[in-house]
C-alpha cells in the first residue's frame, strides 16, 4: 500500500431488485475512481434481516478491502452516491432497501462522529459483515478481537447461508455457513 493511500473495509448489502447484479455493479462503481484501488472482494452471503421491519426479504452481503487517497468523510460522501446510484431510499431505519454500503474501517481511524464513526458502531456484533471479511483478511482484527471469532459469536451467524446465484429471496431453511441453504 502506497503511504498516500489508506486501507479501507467496506460492507455493501441488497434485500430489493436484483441483488447480485447490484452488489456487482456497486463494487465497480465503488473502485471506479482512481482514487480508490480494490485489493479483495469476499464470497457473497445471503442472510436474513437483522433489525428494522418484519418481513423484509433476505439481504445479500459481501465485504470488499480497498485502499484510498479519499480522506474518510469523502469516501463515505462516495459510498452514499453510490448507494444513490442504485436508487437507494432511506424511509424507515433497517429498512428494505436496493443498496447499503457502509464504512467498517478506515485505516486506525477511530471517530465517534455521529455521521461517520469508525469502525462502524456495529460491525463487531453482525456475522453477515465479519464472516466475509475474515474470508477475504483471516488475520483481520475488529476491537482487538479476530474477526472470525467475533463472527462465530454473534447472534446471526446461524442465518448465514453461502450464495449461488439460484437462492430465492426468501431461505426457509438454513444449515449455516459450511453447508448450502435448501432450495424451495
Amino acid at each position: 500500500m502506497s503511504p498516500l493511500y489508506t486501507r479501507a473495509v467496506i460492507a455493501l448489502g441488497s434485500n430489493l431488485g436484483e441483488r447480485s447484479d447490484t452488489l456487482s455493479a456497486a463494487v465497480a462503481d465503488l473502485v471506479d475512481p482512481p482514487e480508490v484501488r480494490l485489493l479483495a472482494i469476499s464470497p457473497i452471503v445471503q442472510t436474513k434481516a437483522v433489525g428494522g421491519p418484519p418481513g423484509q426479504p433476505d439481504f445479500l452481503n459481501m465485504v470488499i478491502a480497498l485502499e484510498t487517497s479519499l480522506p474518510p468523510r469523502e469516501l463515505l460522501e462516495h459510498c452514499h452516491a453510490v448507494e444513490q446510484k442504485h436508487l437507494r431510499v432511506r424511509e424507515v431505519r433497517w429498512g428494505p432497501r436496493t443498496l447499503d454500503v457502509d464504512i467498517i474501517t478506515y485505516g486506525d481511524v477511530v471517530s465517534s462522529d455521529p455521521e461517520l464513526t469508525l469502525p462502524h458502531p456495529r460491525a463487531a456484533e453482525r456475522a453477515f459483515v465479519l464472516y466475509p471479511w475474515s474470508l477475504i483478511d483471516p488475520a483481520a482484527e475488529l476491537n482487538g478481537e479476530r474477526v472470525g471469532d467475533l463472527a462465530a459469536k454473534a447472534a446471526d451467524f446461524g442465518d448465514l447461508a453461502p450464495f449461488d446465484g439460484f437462492q430465492t429471496h426468501t431461505t426457509t431453511e438454513r444449515t449455516g455457513v459450511s453447508g448450502a441453504a435448501e432450495r424451495p
